[in-house]
């Protein structure tokens, strides 16, 4: 989706402020905040890619206003409702006022570290030929979806480079727009790195010798003309 998220080329947001010895975390509840959010993405309820998705969706102010675990928090609470574990009297309480609803999967305490260390890894096997090899030149598709899409907006319609080729992956699109109840649709798409010079998305403006590289899948792709 073309939301408020997606800053990338995007001027007047002012430069990034980078803080020395950042920690990970600059108050508690942004600890719990985390663990939140990795608990209950162990439970089998959404994706990964139905996660960002939620944080993409929040209302252009609310997502402009807050901080990085406050985006978090807010796109797991609507996660939450849309899957009928949580009430909105219950986030406006900010208590349960049900019985919990059982879960398949629970994350405990002893398995945390496992879990971390296994990871989610979204490479799957192939089932057909790369369309693209390094060297071929292409044209980023000049898309607008309403849902979920990793293919940053500032390359759309731009062309440049396949400059590796990583491989079959979920593809995130497909993956987000799972509906709730149903097995995540994890079929997956050739990814490639593609490499755009500066000019070519910035024009004469761009700093002499700039490149950017942009992992995409197969279908925000096509052949250059």
């Amino acid at each position: 989706m073309n939301g408020v998220h997606d800053m990338g080329g995007l001027q007047g947001y002012g430069p990034v402020q980078i803080e020395r010895d950042e920690p990970l975390f600059h108050a508690d509840w942004e600890r719990r905040a985390l663990g939140l959010t990795l608990a209950m993405g162990a439970s089998g309820q959404w994706n990964i890619d139905a996660s960002r998705a939620a944080r993409e969706s929040l209302p252009p102010a609310t997502y402009l206003s807050a901080s990085y675990y406050e985006i978090w928090i807010r796109g797991l609470e609507r996660l939450l409702r849309e899957r009928g574990l949580v009430s909105a009297e219950e986030l406006r309480r900010g208590e349960a006022l049900d019985a919990p609803r059982p879960l398949a999967r629970v994350l405990r305490a002893s398995e945390v570290d496992a879990a971390l260390a296994r990871g989610s890894p979204a490479d799957r096997p192939c089932t057909g030929p790369a369309r693209f090899a390094v060297g071929d030149r292409v044209r980023a598709r000049n898309l607008h979806p309403r849902g979920h899409t990793r293919l940053p907006r500032y390359v759309r319609g731009h062309v440049g480079t396949i400059t590796r080729v990583h491989g079959c992956h979920v593809y995130p699109d497909r993956h987000a727009a799972t509906a709730p109840g149903v097995p995540f649709d994890d079929r997956p798409e050739w990814l490639y790195a593609v490499t755009f010079d500066g000019a070519e998305l910035w024009g004469p403006q761009a700093e002499p010798g700039t490149s950017v590289s942009v992992d995409a899948w197969e279908p925000y792709l096509e052949t250059a003309a």
